[in-house]
Formats: structure tokens, sequence, C-alpha cells
């Protein structure tokens, strides 16, 4: 049978990612507004767009919505894999890319100048909200771990530094009593090396917020099978919702990673961001390109078909960029 990590490995290739630690300096894209507004369509240039970990559904949907740009625009696109959620943005804001995905959650730290923002509100814009991503919280089955408050003392992956996981396994831990800086050994490991470990025995478990299914946890159940197991985290659900109203409730289907049951996990959408001062034909050619091609990101993978238009205006507390509000018959 064909695993997720081949169809996913071929998806990439398939559209063409570029990946590369960081994005660089970008040629702007030249702004197209006219009198009294902008047209609903792109400029010529380049623009660059920070995904997130090689093994995320970030690096490979955003690969196939560069494909989309670059085949359908004036614009040249291409994708950068990144540490996700926290860095995006701030190389965002640094001019560094002009695209950049991010969890919700993280992305209102960054409007409100909380969190890793602390004191410093970002000049951000949602061209959209996207797909939801799922909270999965896999341990080894040796470890003793049957809940969040169990992996005190444990070596957890809590994701790569400047990430949207990490800040979701920080509250999760806290959630739970401990304290993430001294009551686990924590591992700040992007998800490769965090597959290794797992595999390996040097690591007891992993948080990881991303779409469904992920390839490199497909990769971890397979070679382990029932010697890993996810755990329900909605227990801590009520506390990260006083944090921020945008958890929600999710569930890991069972057929996702060939799990006996259905696992009960906390979700949150995901947003595709830019700077304030992006072009706002560029974002309303940009938004309806999405909703007019989705088909064609979720031939690249399955997560893109919970893009949903009725959704795409509900990014609060993140602005809609005016060019977005356009593209959606706002």
């Amino acid at each position: 049978m064909r695993s997720w990590t081949l169809r996913v490995a071929i998806g990439v290739l398939s559209v063409g990612l570029v990946a590369a630690g960081c994005g660089g300096k970008q040629t702007p894209a030249a702004s197209n507004g006219e009198a009294g507004g902008a047209a609903c369509e792109a400029a010529d240039g380049r623009i660059t767009i920070a995904t997130g970990n090689s093994g995320g559904v970030y690096y490979v949907v955003g690969g196939g919505l560069a494909k989309l740009i670059s085949d359908n625009t004036k614009l040249k696109a291409t994708a950068a894999e990144t540490g996700a959620s926290v860095q995006n943005i701030q190389q965002l804001v640094a001019g560094d890319y002009d695209v950049a995905f991010s969890l919700a959650d993280t992305a209102a730290d960054a409007v409100a100048g909380k969190g890793a923002f602390d004191g410093k509100p970002q000049q951000v814009q949602a061209l959209t909200r996207l797909y939801p991503n799922y909270t999965q919280v896999l341990v080894r089955a040796d470890s003793g771990i049957d809940s969040i408050a169990d992996m005190r003392g444990k070596r957890i992956s809590t994701g790569s530094p400047k990430s949207g996981t990490e800040v979701i396994a920080q509250r999760l831990l806290t959630a739970a009593g401990l304290n993430p800086e001294t009551d686990v050994q924590a591992q700040r490991l992007d998800l490769a090396k965090t597959a290794d470990g797992m595999k390996d025995g040097s690591i007891d478990g992993l948080v990881w917020s991303g779409g469904l299914p992920t390839a490199q946890i497909t990769d971890i159940t397979t070679s382990l099978k029932d010697q890993v197991k996810f755990i329900d985290i909605t227990p801590q659900l009520d506390a990260l919702k006083k944090i921020n109203e945008v958890y929600d409730r999710g569930v890991i289907p069972a057929a996702t990673y060939g799990q006996p049951a259905d696992v009960p996990t906390v979700a949150v959408p995901n947003v595709l961001l830019v700077r304030n001062d992006f072009p706002e034909g560029d974002a309303c050619a940009l938004t309806k390109l999405i909703f007019d091609k989705k088909s064609d990101l979720e031939a690249v993978h399955p997560a893109a078909k919970d893009i949903v238009k009725e959704k795409a205006g509900m990014t609060d507390p993140v602005p809609l960029h005016p060019g977005s509000l356009d593209a959606l018959g706002g």
C-alpha cells in the first residue's frame, strides 16, 4: 500500500517547492492600485512564502500555493521551509517574506503584542482563514504517559524553536500544572529530528500542531505501530480557551493514522498572513485564486479540503486585508 509519506513527497516534488532555511530578500510586487481602489489583479513581481517544517502540511500546501500563483498570475512565487508560525511572522514583518502561514493563536498574539511578541504588536493582516491544525500528542507506549500531567520529567519534543507548535506545547504543559522550563526535558526539535528520536527511543513523546495527515506522524505510526499511542488532551481545552477563544475541540479520526479509535484533541485554525502594506490588487487576486483553484490545492494535500470560503473572513482578532475583503465579496 502506498503510504502518505510517499504521496506527500511526490506532491512536494510535483509543485516544485523551493526549500531554504530562510527566505532572503524578495523582489517586491509593484502596486497596482487605482484611484479609489485596486483592481483584483496581481502585478508583475516576485513573492516568497514562509511555510514550515519539511515534514509538515504547511510545507506541502505552501509549495502548492506557490505553483498555483506562478501558473495563474503575473507573480512568480517561491516557498521556503521555516520553523513555522512565530518565526514566519517575525520574518514577514522584517521583509524576508511576503506571505506567511501561521496558526491563528500565534497570529492573535502577534497583533496584540502578546506572548512571543510581548509589547511589540505586529503590523500584519490576513488574506484568508485556512484549514484547521490538529494538536497531535503522540507518546511511546512504554513511557508511562497517559496525560499531559504525566509528562513530568519526560523527554518531550515541543517543536521547532519559534514555532506555533512550541507555543501550544508550552500552553498545554502549563494548563496541566507543569512548568515547561523545568518540569519536562523539553526537546526543541523540528519534525524530522523528532521522528528520528521517537523511533530510536531518545524521545518519550511529542507535541505537533498540523493538518491531517502529517507525513512524518504517519512515518512514526507506521514504523512503530503499537509501540506508540495518541493521548487525549481535551482536559486542557478550557484552560486554553481562557488564553484564546480560537482553541476548539477536534477529532483525529482513527483511519488517519491507522489507530484503534478516534482521538479527541484541540484544533486551531490556520491563517495566511501578509504585511499591512501588501498591495490590495495582489491580496484580492491571491485570495480569489485560492478559492477559484482550491481543487488544485486539494490535489497536493487533502487538508486543503477544509479551506472553506464561508469561513475565509473569520480571522478575528487578525484584521482581514481590504483586498481580501473585496475578493470575498465583502
